[in-house]
């Protein structure tokens, strides 16, 4: 036996043989396992598409058949336009400026006229109203970054500084992060009906409907970190193909592992990849909790390369993706969002004023000239010589984030509606956007009323979604930690990605809204959850009719929860009592 042929023997079932005790016992008549294809181990195909549906609703074969190979796009699009109808009604009521977009639509419209945040006078939502549009030239000291405003900024272009021009974009956003929860599930779980089951849960939760009806930023959020996640796993399933097309194919038409393919497949950079390095680099420049999806979604793609080299027969896959792989998911992701990053702060930097004796700096962004001002108050840097105009901007711009972090760790004012994220998952203490109530005949109180009514915006995700999703969460817990279902594990790096952070800052003042981050990877666990109510394709007729009336019931359930608590989500005025009867813990009043 050769030097080269010796590896290969002791790594035999790596390359496709089985290994010698299975060899020794055929001769007695043990069959063995049958082979299968590498390649549907790497990339899994999809469910076959079921033309009954179309047949049912009168298509012919040839066009139900058409129909069909489409219900992958089909499918998703209906959701989501089912999800936009929603989110589009009404979108300018309640004619108010709700919580807080007294702050994001007033920074969108000065970034829009001004490249930076100025500050505003007082009273200016009531006049802002009215159609007069008081902003002022001074900058603002703002604590979060520029791109979610910059979103909502392009809604204010089309339509203006009021209730649908400022809500336009969020609303949007929400309407295809609904369409892309229909797409990662079916990409996800290997099925339209679970991928469109999870977009529908989606466009049905409340909280998420309710922020993407209002401007704030943690929707512009949810949506980048989502697209992130949907680019990583696009990205995994191409590259995990390249690995499947270049294995070998045995005598009977098999693809078998392949420790030198493993081993040695360069496969450079991938450009889903750097997609979500970009859209992770928006989320950071959305909020700074960016930054732990980033680093969890980081080690994720690492982790499932490491996967894909041990099942394509890598025999050191550690050591494989340490060099094969690793640092271009470094450089796909970090760099790239930092670059992002940097970038959404154009406006603070281009925009840097003029000087003018006894007043200061006029025309630029807060603390942009902070390092040539003198001390105190300022950097007291020099700004002569050929770089100054590079090194004083970039002095400047680290000191403003390190007030803001000082900003942020330091936010311990109590607030009537804080909640601990301990609290979140059950919804225990949503919080209330706007509230008024209403005399007979006005703003929508029946005539008729007896008594006043009662108009709220309540941030309260559909309340049986979420305790369903407590459950979801144990199971995929089982699923990934007892069976290594990745897909398991994927949707809970997205949960935990969005929420384990927060109790980091269990004493700062945060609210159960910052959960929107994550309800898409909850509603896709919900639907992987149904999924395995629904049972396998190999079981019994009983079984699947159980679980079939098991999860119809729940989503049905569901989609009532959400059309009975809809009023409260939309500002509807109903009667007290009406209104009474929906506040279902003392806790969410």
């Amino acid at each position: 036996m050769t030097s080269d042929t010796a590896p290969r023997a002791q790594h035999g079932e790596a390359v496709g043989r089985p290994p010698s005790w299975q060899r020794r016992l055929r001769r007695f008549g043990y069959a063995g396992r049958p082979h299968t294809d590498v390649r549907d181990r790497l990339v899994p195909p999809y469910a076959e598409p079921d033309v009954r549906l179309f047949t049912v609703l009168g298509f012919g074969s040839a066009t139900a058949d058409r129909l069909a190979r489409w219900s992958g796009w089909i499918g998703p699009l209906v959701v989501a336009l089912f999800a936009g109808l929603l989110r589009f009604w009404r979108l300018d009521s309640p004619n108010q400026v709700i919580f807080d977009e007294t702050y994001y639509p007033k920074d969108a419209w000065s970034l829009l006229h001004h490249g930076f945040e100025t500050n505003w006078p007082e009273k200016s939502d009531e006049r802002i109203l009215q159609g007069d549009i008081p902003m002022l030239d001074t900058p603002a000291y703002v604590v979060h970054p520029p791109v979610g405003k910059w979103v909502i900024a392009i809604g204010e272009h089309f339509f203006g500084l009021n209730p649908f021009g400022w809500r336009f974009m969020v609303a949007l956003l929400g309407t295809l992060s609904v369409l892309m929860v229909c797409r990662i599930g079916r990409r996800l779980l290997r099925s339209t009906f679970l991928g469109c089951l999870a977009g529908v849960l989606l466009a049905v939760d409340g909280l998420h409907f309710v922020m993407s009806r209002t401007a704030l930023l943690d929707l512009v959020l949810m949506f980048f970190i989502l697209a992130a996640f949907g680019c990583l796993l696009v990205d995994r399933d191409k590259a995990r193909a390249r690995l499947a097309a270049a294995l070998p194919v045995g005598a009977d038409g098999l693809a078998r592992p392949d420790a030198g393919v493993a081993g040695r497949l360069a496969l450079g950079p991938r450009p889903w990849r750097i997609a979500a390095g970009v859209c992770l680099g928006l989320a950071c420049g959305t909020k700074w909790n960016g930054l732990y999806v980033l680093a969890a979604f980081g080690l994720m793609t690492v982790l499932w390369d490491l996967g894909s080299r041990r099942v394509a027969g890598a025999r050191r896959p550690y050591r494989t993706v340490a060099r094969r792989d690793l640092p271009w998911a470094f450089l796909s992701t970090v760099p790239v969002a930092l670059g992002v990053y940097l970038m959404s702060w154009t406006g603070w930097f281009v925009n840097s004023g003029t000087y003018q004796k006894g007043i200061g700096w006029q025309g630029s962004g807060y603390f942009r000239h902070w390092a040539e001002s003198p001390k105190p108050g300022g950097g007291g840097f020099s700004d002569d010589g050929p770089l100054a105009g590079l090194i004083n901007p970039l002095i400047s711009f680290w000191h403003y984030e390190h007030e803001v972090y000082k900003f942020h760790v330091g936010l311990h004012d109590d607030h009537i509606y804080q909640s601990n994220p301990w609290s979140w998952l059950i919804q225990s203490r949503p919080v209330s956007y706007f509230y008024e109530s209403p005399r007979p005949g006005v703003d929508g109180c029946p005539a008729d009323a007896r008594d006043k009514c009662a108009r709220e915006v309540l941030a309260l995700g559909t309340p049986l979604l979420w305790w369903a999703a407590c459950f979801a969460l144990v199971y995929l817990l089982f699923r990934w930690a007892m069976r290594r279902d990745w897909r398991a594990g994927a949707i809970l790096c997205g949960v935990a990605a969005g929420y384990l952070p927060w109790f980091l800052y269990q004493e700062r003042t945060i609210f159960s809204f910052y959960a929107v981050v994550f309800v898409p990877f909850l509603c896709l666990a919900v639907a992987m959850m149904i999924g395995a109510l629904l049972g396998p394709p190999g079981a019994t007729e009983g079984r699947r009719a159980l679980g079939a009336v098991a999860s119809g019931t729940l989503v049905l359930l569901i989609l009532w929860n959400f059309i009975y608590f809809f009023p409260l989500y939309t500002g509807q005025a109903i009667p007290v009592d009406d209104w009474r009867g929906r506040i279902w813990l003392d806790s969410w009043v």
